[in-house]
Protein backbone atom coordinates (compact mmCIF):
# COMPACT_ATOMS: atom_id res chain seq x y z
CA UNK A 1 0.00 0.00 0.00
CA UNK A 2 1.24 3.41 -0.91
CA UNK A 3 2.34 5.94 1.86
CA UNK A 4 0.37 8.87 -0.08
CA UNK A 5 -3.29 7.50 0.68
CA UNK A 6 -2.53 6.53 3.78
CA UNK A 7 -2.12 10.11 5.48
CA UNK A 8 -3.74 10.77 8.87
CA UNK A 9 -3.60 6.84 9.17
CA UNK A 10 -1.83 4.93 12.34
CA UNK A 11 -0.22 1.76 10.93
CA UNK A 12 -2.54 0.14 13.29
CA UNK A 13 -5.51 1.43 11.74
CA UNK A 14 -4.23 0.23 8.60
CA UNK A 15 -3.44 -3.37 9.30
CA UNK A 16 -7.24 -3.16 10.64
CA UNK A 17 -8.41 -2.03 7.42
CA UNK A 18 -6.48 -4.96 5.72
CA UNK A 19 -7.98 -7.46 8.06
CA UNK A 20 -11.73 -6.52 7.26
CA UNK A 21 -10.85 -6.28 3.38
CA UNK A 22 -9.31 -10.05 3.63
CA UNK A 23 -12.53 -11.31 6.04
CA UNK A 24 -14.78 -9.51 3.45
CA UNK A 25 -13.56 -11.21 0.30
CA UNK A 26 -13.20 -14.59 2.45
CA UNK A 27 -16.50 -14.71 3.10
CA UNK A 28 -17.52 -13.40 -0.09
CA UNK A 29 -16.06 -15.90 -1.84
CA UNK A 30 -17.37 -18.18 0.27
CA UNK A 31 -21.01 -17.33 0.47
CA UNK A 32 -21.04 -16.28 -3.50
CA UNK A 33 -19.73 -20.38 -4.21
CA UNK A 34 -22.10 -21.83 -1.71
CA UNK A 35 -25.38 -19.89 -2.67
CA UNK A 36 -24.92 -20.18 -6.44
CA UNK A 37 -24.40 -24.09 -5.78
CA UNK A 38 -27.87 -23.80 -3.70
CA UNK A 39 -29.27 -22.18 -6.66
CA UNK A 40 -28.60 -24.76 -8.71
CA UNK A 41 -30.20 -27.13 -6.66
CA UNK A 42 -33.25 -25.29 -6.18
CA UNK A 43 -34.14 -25.12 -10.25
CA UNK A 44 -32.85 -28.41 -11.04
CA UNK A 45 -35.94 -29.92 -7.87
CA UNK A 46 -38.38 -27.48 -9.85
CA UNK A 47 -37.57 -29.09 -12.98
CA UNK A 48 -38.05 -32.78 -11.08
CA UNK A 49 -41.07 -31.56 -9.15
CA UNK A 50 -43.43 -29.97 -12.03
CA UNK A 51 -41.55 -32.07 -15.23
CA UNK A 52 -41.26 -29.49 -16.60
CA UNK A 53 -39.01 -28.23 -19.98
CA UNK A 54 -36.83 -26.02 -18.31
CA UNK A 55 -36.74 -23.26 -15.02
CA UNK A 56 -34.65 -20.35 -14.53
CA UNK A 57 -33.78 -17.92 -12.15
CA UNK A 58 -33.55 -14.32 -13.16
CA UNK A 59 -31.37 -11.59 -10.05
CA UNK A 60 -31.38 -7.76 -10.63
CA UNK A 61 -28.67 -6.28 -11.19
CA UNK A 62 -28.44 -2.63 -9.98
CA UNK A 63 -25.46 -1.58 -11.39
CA UNK A 64 -27.05 -2.57 -15.38
CA UNK A 65 -30.89 -2.04 -14.12
CA UNK A 66 -31.26 -5.73 -15.61
CA UNK A 67 -32.82 -8.72 -14.72
CA UNK A 68 -29.94 -11.48 -15.37
CA UNK A 69 -30.85 -14.97 -15.51
CA UNK A 70 -28.13 -16.52 -13.56
CA UNK A 71 -28.95 -19.97 -13.25
CA UNK A 72 -31.22 -23.04 -15.25
CA UNK A 73 -32.06 -26.26 -15.44
CA UNK A 74 -33.77 -28.70 -17.64
CA UNK A 75 -33.85 -29.65 -21.60
CA UNK A 76 -34.15 -26.27 -22.69
CA UNK A 77 -33.12 -24.24 -19.85
CA UNK A 78 -29.57 -23.69 -21.02
CA UNK A 79 -30.09 -20.99 -23.25
CA UNK A 80 -31.50 -18.28 -20.77
CA UNK A 81 -28.49 -18.53 -18.94
CA UNK A 82 -26.77 -14.68 -19.38
CA UNK A 83 -30.15 -13.64 -21.02
CA UNK A 84 -30.76 -9.75 -19.14
CA UNK A 85 -33.86 -7.84 -20.08
CA UNK A 86 -35.24 -4.56 -18.92
CA UNK A 87 -37.41 -4.58 -15.43
CA UNK A 88 -40.09 -3.08 -17.76
CA UNK A 89 -40.42 -5.59 -20.35
CA UNK A 90 -41.45 -9.17 -20.89
CA UNK A 91 -43.55 -11.09 -18.47
CA UNK A 92 -39.98 -11.69 -16.00
CA UNK A 93 -39.98 -7.26 -16.08
CA UNK A 94 -43.76 -7.68 -14.77
CA UNK A 95 -43.10 -10.15 -12.19
CA UNK A 96 -40.36 -8.39 -10.53
CA UNK A 97 -41.36 -5.02 -10.61
CA UNK A 98 -45.24 -5.45 -9.81
CA UNK A 99 -43.91 -8.44 -6.79
CA UNK A 100 -47.43 -10.54 -8.24
CA UNK A 101 -46.71 -13.98 -9.45
CA UNK A 102 -48.60 -15.51 -12.45
CA UNK A 103 -49.32 -18.53 -14.45
CA UNK A 104 -50.61 -18.72 -18.30
CA UNK A 105 -51.68 -21.12 -20.47
CA UNK A 106 -50.82 -19.49 -23.38
CA UNK A 107 -48.27 -16.92 -23.39
CA UNK A 108 -48.08 -16.06 -27.23
CA UNK A 109 -51.70 -14.73 -25.89
CA UNK A 110 -50.24 -12.17 -23.03
CA UNK A 111 -48.94 -8.74 -24.44
CA UNK A 112 -46.54 -8.97 -21.65
CA UNK A 113 -44.59 -11.76 -23.19
CA UNK A 114 -41.24 -10.78 -24.61
CA UNK A 115 -41.13 -12.77 -27.76
CA UNK A 116 -38.02 -11.85 -28.73
CA UNK A 117 -35.87 -12.26 -25.63
CA UNK A 118 -37.91 -16.04 -25.60
CA UNK A 119 -35.98 -16.71 -29.11
CA UNK A 120 -32.80 -15.43 -27.76
CA UNK A 121 -32.56 -18.98 -25.61
CA UNK A 122 -33.59 -20.79 -28.50
CA UNK A 123 -37.09 -22.04 -26.96
CA UNK A 124 -40.17 -20.35 -26.81
CA UNK A 125 -42.67 -21.53 -23.79
CA UNK A 126 -46.20 -22.32 -24.55
CA UNK A 127 -46.80 -22.19 -20.75
CA UNK A 128 -45.32 -20.76 -17.74
CA UNK A 129 -45.26 -19.89 -14.17
CA UNK A 130 -43.21 -16.86 -12.63
CA UNK A 131 -42.82 -16.12 -9.10
CA UNK A 132 -40.86 -12.93 -7.22
CA UNK A 133 -37.95 -13.77 -4.96
CA UNK A 134 -38.43 -11.57 -2.42
CA UNK A 135 -36.50 -10.51 0.79
CA UNK A 136 -36.62 -7.48 3.52
CA UNK A 137 -35.48 -5.30 0.93
CA UNK A 138 -38.26 -6.07 -1.47
CA UNK A 139 -37.77 -7.87 -5.03
CA UNK A 140 -34.73 -9.39 -5.94
CA UNK A 141 -35.76 -11.47 -8.54
CA UNK A 142 -37.87 -13.83 -10.42
CA UNK A 143 -38.30 -17.63 -10.81
CA UNK A 144 -39.43 -19.09 -13.79
CA UNK A 145 -40.87 -22.72 -14.84
CA UNK A 146 -41.62 -23.69 -18.31
CA UNK A 147 -44.05 -26.05 -19.93
CA UNK A 148 -45.33 -28.82 -17.86
CA UNK A 149 -45.08 -32.32 -19.89
CA UNK A 150 -47.94 -33.70 -18.46
CA UNK A 151 -49.68 -30.55 -18.32
CA UNK A 152 -50.84 -27.67 -20.81
CA UNK A 153 -51.79 -25.26 -17.85
CA UNK A 154 -50.30 -24.28 -14.18
CA UNK A 155 -52.61 -24.31 -11.77
CA UNK A 156 -53.53 -22.03 -8.32
CA UNK A 157 -50.90 -25.14 -6.25
CA UNK A 158 -48.31 -24.91 -8.52
CA UNK A 159 -48.15 -21.29 -7.94
CA UNK A 160 -47.74 -21.94 -4.37
CA UNK A 161 -45.37 -24.71 -4.80
CA UNK A 162 -43.01 -22.55 -6.48
CA UNK A 163 -43.41 -20.03 -3.86
CA UNK A 164 -41.94 -22.37 -2.01
CA UNK A 165 -38.34 -22.34 -4.20
CA UNK A 166 -38.74 -19.15 -4.35
CA UNK A 167 -38.46 -18.91 -0.62
CA UNK A 168 -35.59 -20.63 -0.42
CA UNK A 169 -33.95 -19.09 -3.16
CA UNK A 170 -33.89 -15.75 -1.59
CA UNK A 171 -33.05 -16.75 2.05
CA UNK A 172 -29.65 -18.41 -0.12
CA UNK A 173 -28.85 -14.87 -1.97
CA UNK A 174 -29.57 -13.08 1.29
CA UNK A 175 -27.29 -15.25 3.27
CA UNK A 176 -24.68 -13.96 0.62
CA UNK A 177 -25.43 -10.35 1.01
CA UNK A 178 -21.88 -9.61 2.10
CA UNK A 179 -20.74 -9.50 -1.33
CA UNK A 180 -22.73 -6.80 -2.43
CA UNK A 181 -22.59 -4.51 0.95
CA UNK A 182 -18.57 -5.19 0.92
CA UNK A 183 -17.80 -1.85 -0.21
CA UNK A 184 -20.40 -0.26 1.61
CA UNK A 185 -18.56 -1.73 4.82
CA UNK A 186 -15.29 -0.60 3.82
CA UNK A 187 -16.11 2.62 3.61
CA UNK A 188 -18.20 2.75 6.83
CA UNK A 189 -14.77 1.90 8.73
CA UNK A 190 -12.46 4.51 6.55
CA UNK A 191 -15.07 6.97 7.34
CA UNK A 192 -14.93 6.17 10.98
CA UNK A 193 -10.84 6.37 10.80
CA UNK A 194 -11.15 9.39 8.98
CA UNK A 195 -13.94 11.60 10.02
CA UNK A 196 -15.43 13.86 7.22
CA UNK A 197 -15.65 12.52 4.25
CA UNK A 198 -16.43 15.36 2.51
CA UNK A 199 -14.17 16.68 -0.07
CA UNK A 200 -10.58 15.84 -0.47
CA UNK A 201 -11.73 12.91 2.38
CA UNK A 202 -14.59 11.50 0.19
CA UNK A 203 -11.73 10.97 -2.22
CA UNK A 204 -9.45 9.31 0.55
CA UNK A 205 -11.69 7.02 1.53
CA UNK A 206 -11.84 5.66 -2.35
CA UNK A 207 -8.18 5.83 -2.56
CA UNK A 208 -7.35 3.57 0.63
CA UNK A 209 -10.09 1.19 0.14
CA UNK A 210 -9.38 0.87 -3.26
CA UNK A 211 -5.43 0.07 -2.17
CA UNK A 212 -6.85 -2.44 0.64
CA UNK A 213 -8.62 -4.56 -1.70
CA UNK A 214 -6.58 -4.35 -5.21
CA UNK A 215 -4.71 -7.20 -4.28
CA UNK A 216 -7.66 -9.81 -2.91
CA UNK A 217 -8.68 -10.87 -6.58
CA UNK A 218 -5.14 -12.56 -6.97
CA UNK A 219 -3.64 -15.39 -6.08
CA UNK A 220 -0.60 -14.61 -3.57
CA UNK A 221 2.29 -16.69 -2.08
CA UNK A 222 -0.02 -17.61 0.93
CA UNK A 223 -2.44 -19.60 -1.24
CA UNK A 224 -4.91 -18.53 0.52
CA UNK A 225 -8.04 -17.36 -2.09
CA UNK A 226 -6.77 -20.95 -3.37
CA UNK A 227 -7.63 -22.52 0.89
CA UNK A 228 -11.09 -20.43 0.52
CA UNK A 229 -12.52 -21.63 -2.66
CA UNK A 230 -11.72 -25.43 -1.91
CA UNK A 231 -13.37 -24.70 1.18
CA UNK A 232 -16.54 -23.20 -0.66
CA UNK A 233 -16.25 -26.43 -2.79
CA UNK A 234 -16.15 -29.06 0.39
CA UNK A 235 -19.14 -27.41 1.41
CA UNK A 236 -21.17 -28.94 -1.35
CA UNK A 237 -19.59 -32.55 0.14
CA UNK A 238 -21.78 -35.14 1.51
CA UNK A 239 -21.24 -34.91 5.67
CA UNK A 240 -18.91 -37.83 5.87
CA UNK A 241 -16.12 -35.88 3.19
CA UNK A 242 -16.98 -32.70 5.02
CA UNK A 243 -15.74 -34.64 8.63
CA UNK A 244 -12.90 -35.42 7.12
CA UNK A 245 -11.66 -31.79 6.14
CA UNK A 246 -12.87 -30.81 9.25
CA UNK A 247 -10.60 -32.95 10.63
CA UNK A 248 -7.54 -32.49 8.55
CA UNK A 249 -8.26 -28.60 8.79
CA UNK A 250 -8.11 -28.89 12.74
CA UNK A 251 -5.02 -30.97 12.34
CA UNK A 252 -3.25 -28.05 10.04
CA UNK A 253 -4.24 -25.64 12.15
CA UNK A 254 -2.61 -27.02 15.26
CA UNK A 255 0.35 -27.33 13.00
CA UNK A 256 0.38 -23.41 12.38
CA UNK A 257 0.07 -22.09 15.86
CA UNK A 258 2.94 -23.81 16.90
CA UNK A 259 5.21 -22.61 13.31
CA UNK A 260 5.60 -18.94 14.49
CA UNK A 261 5.81 -17.08 11.51
CA UNK A 262 5.85 -12.57 10.67
CA UNK A 263 3.32 -10.83 10.23
CA UNK A 264 2.23 -9.08 7.05
CA UNK A 265 -0.53 -6.49 5.42
CA UNK A 266 -1.93 -7.27 2.15
CA UNK A 267 -0.34 -4.37 0.43
CA UNK A 268 3.19 -5.03 1.85
CA UNK A 269 3.78 -8.91 0.51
Amino acid sequence: MTDEPARGLSPDALALLEEIAVRLEAARRLELGSSESVLRSIVDATVALFQAEAASIALYDPPTDRLVFRVAAGEQGQGAIGLSVPPSEGLVGYVYTTGQALALSDVERDQRFGRRYAEQTAYVPRSIVAVPLVDEHGTIGVLEVLDKRESETFSLRDIELASVFARQAAIAISSSRVERDAASLLAAALGGLLGDQSGARSAQVEEIAGAATAALGRDDESGLWALVEQVARARAADPASIALVTDLLAVLARHAERTPRPRSGIGRR
